[in-house]
């Protein structure tokens, strides 16, 4: 069986001798050709090993491991990312299907992963473009948002979602086609993982509205009215100065 060449690449040593000792265990064909404990150390080693696959943190001093793509006219080898917390990156990820590890890395991912990838290696399958990839992780350009269901993923469009309400534990997402959806997750989620600089804008403890789908809005009585009169939101009289430098 051919060896399938691999670089590690994470600024903690800890981080570096954990993963090698799984890869050790559940992965006799990997050969850990170099472990480096920054992006530029292992830049130098990847254009002098040539390996197969790199194993990449996202989080590092002086680069961030997104930024391999600024080394390279080519990416011509595959990447799996490994992050401890870092939401856009994972968000990114599960948008352009590119593997990922989550700290602490668990053991079944781990197998999962390599099976994609010596599978991939095996059929010759074309790489995934990059340089787009980490352009999205480094712009934060995000165009959709992914919500864990019951072990699948409903993706929504953030374009076509006119306002988000809070219903308990639930949510109701209001959509321009005029369907409204309730998932199992509540508002606080949905403000930790949607993009900053989106034009989703937290109006009031119950609300998350689309500035783009703004009609109306009337201070007295705090409320705005969204998409032609689809949707009546509120807006906490803390937030109306939030909510007028955005707008004006």
């Amino acid at each position: 069986m051919t060896k399938i060449k691999a670089i590690l690449i994470d600024d903690e040593q800890g981080a570096r001798n954990v993963l090698t000792n799984l890869l050790e265990r559940n992965a006799a064909n990997i050969d850990i050709v170099a472990t480096c404990n920054n992006l530029e150390k292992g830049v130098h080693q990847i254009k002098a090993l040539h390996p197969n696959v790199i194993f990449l943190d996202v989080q590092m001093p002086n680069y961030a491991g997104y930024e391999i793509v600024n080394f390279f006219d080519t990416i011509d080898f595959e990447i799996i990312f490994v992050t401890a917390y870092d939401q856009y990156a994972i968000k990114a990820f599960e948008l352009n299907a590119i593997d990922y590890l989550v700290k602490p890395i668990d053991r079944t991912k781990l197998v999962k992963t390599l099976n994609k990838l010596e599978s991939k290696l095996n059929q010759q399958a074309e790489l995934v473009d990059y340089q787009a990839l980490l352009k999205t992780i480094k712009d934060k350009d995000f165009k959709k948002i992914v919500i864990p269901e019951l072990g699948n993923r409903r993706i929504i469009d953030l374009d076509n979602i006119i306002a988000i309400e809070a219903n308990g534990a639930y949510s109701n997402i209001y959509l321009k086609d005029n369907k409204t959806i309730t998932v199992s997750k509540n508002l606080k989620y949905f403000e930790e993982v949607l993009p900053k600089d989106s034009s989703l804008f937290r109006s009031h403890r119950a609300w998350i509205i689309n500035l783009e789908h703004i009609e109306f809005i009337n201070k007295t009585e705090r409320n705005i009215t969204l998409a032609k009169g689809t949707v009546k939101a509120k807006i906490s009289r803390a937030r109306i100065e939030a909510f007028e430098e955005i707008i004006l």
